[in-house]
């Protein structure tokens, strides 16, 4: 017997059961979740009948449980069932110029935060986005994601009291 004719049916069923990737996943991230949690250090004084503690290690069970179900749902020959109004062409390759450009622009903003300041980077995350989804409205973009970023930094650091840094423009800001 041949290695293709075994590496055939394991394929086929690889396939089949394709689902079985997404609850491994999630089986991982939960036991991220999970082990995070539970190894958080918090002071007696952060303690109260429902702790920082508490959010993380629900999420984290609630990702193992979903896991284990979608698995057995998979193995007793569920299938995930497509939208009836999707309109994507399966049998085309995908847009991996896009995906790399929002990457990049995703690093970017990790990369420029620090130095820059969240309204400098906020406003090159938002147009980098926009122009990698396909706008090219050059004047108008760049101008919206200014003030996008510039709101949004307003209504974190202002409204909500969640620091984010301000870069070079925070005596300005």
């Amino acid at each position: 017997m041949s290695t293709e004719t075994t590496t055939a049916p394991r394929r086929t069923w690889l396939r089949e059961h394709s689902e079985l990737g997404v609850g491994l996943l999630l089986f991982l991230i939960g036991i991220l979740v999970l082990t995070d949690a539970l190894t958080m250090d918090v002071d007696i004084a952060q303690r109260g009948p429902i702790g920082p503690k508490t959010v993380p290690v629900v999420v984290g069970a609630g990702l193992l449980v979903v896991a284990g179900l979608l698995a057995v749902d998979v193995l007793r020959g569920g299938r995930g069932e497509s939208e009836s109004g999707e309109d994507i062409d399966l049998t085309e390759p995908g847009d991996w110029r896009t995906v790399l450009l929002l990457a990049g622009v995703f690093l970017g903003n990790a990369v420029l935060i620090g130095p820059l300041g969240f309204p400098v980077s906020g406003a090159l995350l938002f147009w980098g986005s926009a122009y990698a989804l396909g706008s090219r409205h050059h004047h108008r973009d760049p101008l919206i994601a200014a003030v996008l970023s510039l709101i949004t930094f307003y209504v974190f650091n202002n409204l909500l009291g969640v620091p984010l840094p301000g870069g070079p423009l925070m005596g300005v800001l």
